[in-house]
């Protein structure tokens, strides 16, 4: 079963700016539901260096047909110059679950 939709990981440095980007893509119905994860520790190279941070992971989850939108209000939100954007295809799931979460995304008046 292939359906149209995804998961979407991003990590935030803190847990305000994690809650407030959540709500707001919420808010936008660009996602259906958004986990907010533990703190992780995040070890990576950035501009030569390597760093060690804490981040806020979120999994997003969405359907192609919104990406674009969420990606752009991820990216005119997120406090990071080069912010992780990653979607994952949702290749099958509860029939269900998908539906409700395709109706959560649909953009108004369609």
């Amino acid at each position: 079963m292939t359906t149209n939709a995804l998961l979407v990981l991003t990590n935030l440095p803190d847990a305000e700016s994690a809650q407030r980007l959540a709500k707001r893509l919420i808010e936008a119905r660009l996602a259906a539901c958004i986990n907010l994860l533990a703190p992780c520790a995040s070890i990576y190279r950035w501009q030569g260096a390597i760093e060690e941070a804490t981040e806020i992971p979120l999994l997003i989850k969405t359907t192609r047909a919104r990406y674009a939108a969420l990606e752009a209000m991820i990216r005119a939100e997120h406090p990071y110059e080069v912010p992780e954007i990653i979607a994952m295809p949702i290749e099958a799931g509860f029939t269900d679950y998908l539906a409700w979460l395709s109706a959560e995304t649909r953009e108004e008046g369609a």
